[in-house]
Formats: C-alpha cells, structure tokens, sequence
C-alpha cells in the first residue's frame, strides 16, 4: 500500500473569522496536536500551520480515509465543536493537488492579501515546529523545503510582494480612512510580535511619531517602541491607555481575549463619546466582538479587512498570475521526486523476486549435481545471477525512466501485479505520495 500526501485545514476562504479562531493551533496545542497524529498507524508524518487566516494539518498518510477521519476528530476535540460542524467549512486535498496548495500559501498566493510575505515565516516557523517534535520524515522534509525556497523564488523573480503590502498595512489604511490624517493621533499597539512590528512600521510611514506599545513581554515592548520613536508600557497600565488613545491595533497571540466588554464600557464612559477605533488582527481575537454597540467604540476584524482587500484585489492578479506559472513547473519537479521514491522500493523488490527465483530452483535441482566440485557450483550460481539481472535489466530501466508521473506510476502498478510484489512491497516502509486520485479543495 502506498502512502498519501493530504492537507486538511480551514481558511478565510471557508471558514468565519469565529471558527478560525476556535481551530487556531498556538504552539503548545500544534506540538499536540502532531504529536498524537504521528502516533497513529495511520500517519507517518504531519505538519500544523496555524496563522491569522488558516489552520491546516498536512499530512504523510498510510491510510488516507482513516487519517481524515482522526484528523478531523481531533480538530474538533481541540475547537470544542462537534465535528460535523467543521464538515462544511474544511477543504481536504490530496496528492499533487496538496503539493501545489502548500507551495501557493509559502508563496503568499493563497492569503487575504495575495503577495502577503508574512505567510512564508509562519509556514517556515510551522514546519521547524514540527521538525523540533519528531513529527516530520522524509517526504515532509522534502516538501517544506522546497515549498519555502519557491516562496522565496516567487517574491525574488515576481512584483506579486513589491508593494509591501500586509494585514497589519490595511489594518492602518483602515484606521486613515475612519480618522483621515493620523501624525497627530494617538495609537496604542498592543502585542509586540511580528504583527506589531509591521503595524509600528506602517504607522511611523504615516508620520505617527508616538507609538505605545503594550505587551505582557515589557522588554520586546520598549526594544519596539525604541525603534519607531515611541514609547512602553507596562500590560496592566492598558486600561488607562485605552482612555487617552485614538486607534488602538491589537496583535498579540493570546489565547484569549485582553480586552473585555466591561472594561471598554468603563472606558467609554470615560472618554464621554470621544471616538475610539479598535482594531483587532489578532486570531484568536484579542477584543470582545460584543464591543461594537458601545458609545463611541468602532471594532474592526479580521472579517473587516477582508472585505477591505477584496475591493482592491485586482493590482495584484497580473503577478499571482505569473508566480502560479513559477509555481507549477516548481510542483512538477517536486513530482518527478515523488514518483523516485515510487520506484525505488518497487526495483529493489522486483530484483529480490528474481535472486529468490534463482536460488529456489538450484535448490530444487540440487540432487542432480552431486558429483559437482565447489567451483562449478560457484559458476553455476554466478551464471544463474547473471541470467536473473539481464532479464531484470530493461524493467529496471524502464521503470527508472518513465517519462513522467503518470507513466512512472502505471509500470510500478504493472511490474508489481505481473510480478505479484504487492505483499512484499506493503511490508515495507512506505514512502510514495504519487496517488492518482485526488479530491478538489472547496473553497469559500
């Protein structure tokens, strides 16, 4: 039996911001996560990539049914949902099909915001992850690997990320819009990670010159603000800040939310209808969504900024159209790879069929040469050797040298039925993703 590459996962495309959340995978919870499904006969390797927009489990399957079937089990488990709530909003791709699909979302071309670049650290921070824990082998090493050095191509050798644009960059483009010109407003960040970071930097091009960063990490907090020309404060010091703030940008990956219904009630008060603009990139989200019926109070999600990209959309599609061509002859080498590993196990078995073949039948025969010297023996069985590789020689050939996948795949079918390998290549470790079939992804 061969095994399978599969991705199964959720993203902004078919999933609400709401349940992205519930199936957002944090370190601690993806390093779980791999673990368990690694140790089920069914999976031989995993992946977990978990960003503001996806969670995706990619999967090295023995058994690709029963792999879905405990996959999406423990998706639910870990969302607190029942799975056939997750029936309608997961996409589930396979063999060539889920190649493509991870080397697209390393590539940015499958984001929110195509050409996004963040994606490609989420992706290769996934699959260290995963590496760290024991949960990847040969074909997922493979795979990432040379997911992330086409990502790295398609931004190099394509406009698709010239302009820089990111979900922390619209996220202020948001907040000009509602307040108009921002150097003289006063911006909170909260969280100082990588989203932070960016949203500092698009800030500061704005002309923002105070940037009050919060994070329960006070010395990332003040390294951050240092390097935009604003200033730290403490996490507990929040609720007073959100008091004298215009525009507040929460980022931070807690799994929880930081920012409350009762607390921004209390601020509001305060603030006697002085406007408030929250924005919250976080998944998890950081604030209540309840908030938004406050006096004063405007709360803008990762839902929001969606409906925000997909009126400007168009830039971009004359360079995600090139970098998909990049992208697939990049698939179709990783294909050719693929269907190697597909021969080999097969060539090696069919060559012990023949050496076991030889040997039975001096074995049988081996009454009718007792009189024989040792040395005649040694010649017997080196020409019955001979025989078996020359007659094995232009199989191996052309099993090596199929011309591409599909052509590889139906001689390996053939060599294996015509010479009844199927038993002795199943007891072998399994290392081949070339399955035919495969299950177009939904998307939303």
């Amino acid at each position: 039996m061969t095994t399978e590459l599969i991705t199964l996962g959720a993203s902004h495309k078919t999933a609400p911001l709401a349940l992205r959340e519930r199936l957002a995978l944090p370190e601690g919870r993806a390093a779980r996560v791999m673990a368990e499904l690694v140790g089920h006969h069914a999976v031989h390797e995993a992946v977990a990539i978990s960003t503001c927009n996806r969670t995706e489990i990619v999967l090295v399957a023995a058994d690709p049914v029963e792999a879905e079937s405990v996959t999406l089990s423990v998706l639910a488990r870990e969302a607190e949902i029942r799975p056939t709530e997750l029936l309608g909003h997961l996409y589930s791709v396979h063999g060539r099909e889920a190649v493509s699909h991870l080397f697209e979302v390393a590539s940015g071309l499958d984001s929110m915001i195509v050409g996004e670049a963040e994606v490609q650290g989420q992706v290769k921070r996934a699959y260290e992850l995963a590496l760290v824990e024991g949960a990847t082998g040969p074909i997922a090493n493979r795979l990432f690997r040379e997911a992330l050095a086409t990502g790295k191509r398609v931004r190099t050798n394509t406009g698709v990320s010239r302009s820089r644009v990111s979900v922390s960059s619209v996220a202020v483009e948001l907040a000009a819009d509602m307040l108009g010109d921002l150097s003289q407003r006063r911006v909170l960040v909260v969280g100082a990670g990588e989203n932070g970071e960016l949203t500092a930097r698009a800030l500061s091009e704005r002309g923002v010159q105070t940037v009050f960063v919060a994070n329960r990490h006070y010395d990332r907090a003040i390294g951050l603000a240092s390097r935009f020309g604003g200033g730290a404060v403490r996490f507990d010091e929040l609720p007073a800040e959100l008091e004298r703030a215009d525009i507040v940008v929460s980022s931070t990956g807690s799994p929880h939310q930081i920012i409350g219904r009762d607390e921004l009630q209390l601020v509001a008060s305060a603030r006697a209808g002085r406007p408030l603009v929250l924005i919250d990139i976080a998944v998890p989200r950081d604030i209540d969504p309840t908030v938004r019926d406050l006096p004063g109070i405007a709360l803008y999600d990762m839902d929001d900024l969606q409906r925000a990209v997909d009126r400007n959309v168009s830039a971009r599609e004359a360079e995600a159209t090139r970098a998909r061509t990049l992208v697939e002859g990049d698939v179709e080498r990783f294909e050719q790879f693929l269907a190697r590993l597909d021969v080999l196990p097969t060539v090696a078995a069919l060559r012990e069929r023949g050496e076991a073949i030889a040997q039975q039948v001096l074995r049988e025969n081996e009454p009718r040469w007792e009189s024989m010297s040792e040395a005649d023996r040694a010649r017997l069985e080196a020409m019955a050797r001979s025989i078996v590789a020359r007659l094995l020689h232009e199989p191996t050939l052309r099993l090596k040298g199929g011309a591409g996948e599909e052509d590889s795949y139906l001689h390996v079918q053939a060599v294996r039925e015509l010479f009844a390998l199927e038993a002795s290549t199943e007891e072998r470790p399994a290392a081949s993703v070339t399955e035919l079939g495969s299950r177009r992804r939904r998307r939303g």
